[in-house]
């Protein structure tokens, strides 16, 4: 069973620390939830897991499936199953998205997919998806709108199958009727193949349409509360003030911690025994 294995992990970003410890394991097909106040390290995970190079680990460890991520470039980590949508997916001009796609799905194959086939799968997630016909030939989210942006994203993660997604606010930018899109093809994917995610989001009602079994909440560079789904109906309905003065935390000022958006890749204080926090 593939599991995501993340311990004391220590990140900072230049050469401000930014995660100071965290504890986090996901199993196969297990869904957590990741929240907190804007500036703390939520994508700054997401990031170190991923790869990307701005983002530098100097304490601790991430496993997948037993292989030491960290000793992995982002090329081998997206092969071995892992797969970030990113809260500002950027524009790849002179990119088609059919190029781009079928490069990155020969990638992981032994022999390139037949162009029969790879067509006809795109088409259909296409539809899935709701995107206009003509987006496999158009330039990878040039011209698209933020949430046709988005919808991209789970149109790349439908094509490519990871075995574990995360979601860096796939829910921003989008309508009611796309936001309905987007969730049915994650519980889908869930369900289909057992894809194990972590979703960022602050919004309860995303949550409601894609179900945590988990939630963890990240303050100040660490998970400091660990529960079940009930954890992101009391934050929707109460805020993190209650948190801050039952646990004794304070988030770290937003304006200090502001990061560079996550573009392009070239402790549970309260229980130490729930599951994505055990030692």
């Amino acid at each position: 069973m593939k599991s995501l294995e993340i311990r004391d992990l220590h990140v900072e970003v230049e050469g401000k620390e930014i995660l100071k410890g965290v504890d986090l394991t996901i199993q196969e097909n297990e869904i957590h939830a990741l929240m907190g106040p804007n500036g703390n390290g939520k994508s700054t995970l997401l990031a170190a897991v991923m790869g990307h190079p701005k983002y530098r680990v100097t304490q601790g460890s991430i496993t997948y499936d037993g292989k030491n991520l960290l000793e992995m470039p982002v090329d081998e980590r997206s092969k071995a199953g892992v797969f970030l949508a990113m809260q500002y997916p950027q524009d790849i001009p002179g990119v088609k998205n059919m190029d781009f796609l079928r490069a990155a799905m020969n990638a992981r194959r032994e022999k390139p997919v037949p162009l029969f086939n790879f067509i006809k799968s795109m088409e259909k997630t296409i539809k899935d998806l709701d995107m206009k016909e003509d987006l496999a030939s158009r330039y990878v989210n040039e011209g698209f709108s933020g949430g046709e942006k988005k919808r991209n994203e789970i149109v790349q993660m439908e094509m490519l199958q990871p075995s574990f997604a995360m979601l860096d606010e796939i829910d921003s930018g989008l309508d009611v009727d796309a936001l309905h899109i987007v969730a049915n093809a994650l519980n889908q994917l869930h369900e289909q193949n057992h894809m194990s995610m972590l979703i960022v989001s602050h919004y309860e009602r995303f949550y409601e349409l894609v179900q945590p079994q988990f939630c963890h909440v990240l303050v100040d560079g660490r998970i400091v509360l660990s529960g079940g789904p009930e954890l992101t109906k009391k934050i929707d309905q109460e805020g993190y003030d209650w948190l801050y003065q039952q646990y004794g935390v304070q988030p770290a000022a937003e304006a200090e911690n502001a990061r560079p958006r996550v573009s392009s890749i070239g402790v549970c204080a309260a229980n130490p025994r729930v599951r994505g926090n055990a030692q």
